[in-house]
């Protein structure tokens, strides 16, 4: 399997997990704190199984490390915006609005990583950035409320950008699952210290059907850690600037193949 084909298959599975985490947090759950306390749980404990398991290489340094940990603090400010964006609004609305972030990553990567891309690989860019703007300017979402979230939301883009971007430098050094248990750690402490509250816990407790709330939260959580290895397989092996172009956050495109 190549970087490509792994990218694509990343983007499919996070496809069906941000179609599930918008379920979760606007409907299975009182809030996204409350969200964010199952998730963030359930992230904890996969971090500190799999840094066991795989821990960081004797060479790795700490210059590496502290990139990694500056990549996912970055995703998991992102993440965070992008999980009340679902909240309000819906997925197939938010999620291409994120499609724009790529023409981000394009530019950092070559100023930073001195990445070259093709006139065809750059307007395959500017085609799915223009697609998210045309998708954003016919929500149908007007009014102060959603202007000033909006302004807000605007930051996530450049956030994910500079994410992918750290990342693959930290991959130099480090290998995929190092860079995921980090992200899982980060994330999952953060989610834990926003949300660890006794009303947070007490709405958890009161929920009616918690079953079927289980249910979807174990099988998207079991889910989305596979689609973050996988796309981060693929960054370490594949042009940041491409990658993020195919497997973005919660994305896909069959056009990935004929421009990589």
């Amino acid at each position: 399997m190549t970087w490509m084909h792994a990218a694509l298959l990343s983007s499919a599975i996070m496809a069906v997990v941000s179609i599930l985490d918008s379920h979760l947090v606007s409907k299975r759950l009182p809030g996204v704190r409350a969200f964010m306390l199952v998730v963030g749980g359930l992230h904890f404990i996969y971090a500190l199984v799999l840094s066991r398991l795989i821990p960081l290489p004797a060479d790795a340094g700490s210059a590496a490390v502290s990139i990694a940990v500056l990549s996912s603090v970055i995703r998991t400010g992102a993440i965070v915006i992008l999980l009340d964006g679902l909240r309000h609004r819906e997925v197939a609305t938010v999620i291409p609005l994120v499609y724009t972030y790529p023409v981000f990553v394009a530019v950092f990567a070559f100023v930073l990583l001195d990445e070259r891309l093709a006139w065809q690989q750059f307007a395959a860019i500017a085609i799915v950035v223009l697609g998210g703007v045309l998708i954003a300017l016919n929500s149908g979402q007007r009014g102060s409320r959603w202007s000033g979230r909006a302004r807000c939301s605007s930051a996530r883009q450049p956030a994910f950008a500079v994410a992918d971007v750290t990342g693959k430098v930290a991959l130099e050094r480090i290998t995929f699952w190092n860079l995921f248990w980090i992200g899982a750690l980060v994330m999952g402490a953060a989610f834990l210290l926003i949300s660890l509250r006794r009303s947070v816990m007490f709405s958890l407790v009161a929920l009616r059907e918690r079953g079927k709330m289980l249910a979807v939260v174990t099988f998207n959580e079991l889910i989305a850690p596979v689609g973050m290895i996988i796309s981060y397989w693929a960054l370490a092996r594949g042009p940041v600037s491409l990658v993020s172009r195919c497997s973005a956050p919660d994305r896909c495109s069959s056009s990935c193949s004929h421009w990589c």
